[in-house]
């Protein structure tokens, strides 16, 4: 949670000031916009796949608690397992949006 916090901190001090604070020496650089367009792809894809971790954490433990008292269920488990993880793949999506731009 920290470290989500101090990511969304960075990107608010970014995005207020306008640079990255990286000078490119040479004249064919990217300019601020592109960078913009890596730190928001960046996030967009860490927050999915870290929240997705999180998640996909507490489900498991959760369904292989259900899968060791009625191994019927483990068709419907895996179920909520495959729902958690297109948390990441929607971050993914995002991330090529945001660089496709």
């Amino acid at each position: 949670m920290k470290t989500i916090v101090l990511l969304l901190l960075a990107a608010a001090a970014i995005s207020i000031t306008g640079s990255t604070g990286v000078a490119f020496a040479e004249e064919g650089g990217a300019s601020s916009g592109d960078s913009m367009k890596l730190l928001g792809a960046g996030l967009a894809f860490g927050i999915a796949a870290g929240g997705a971790g999180i998640g996909l954490g507490q489900v498991g433990a959760a369904g292989l608690a259900v899968i060791s008292e009625n191994p019927a269920l483990q068709s419907k488990v895996f179920i909520f397992v495959g729902m958690v993880e297109s948390i990441a793949i929607y971050g993914i999506v995002m991330m090529f949006i945001i660089l496709g731009q």
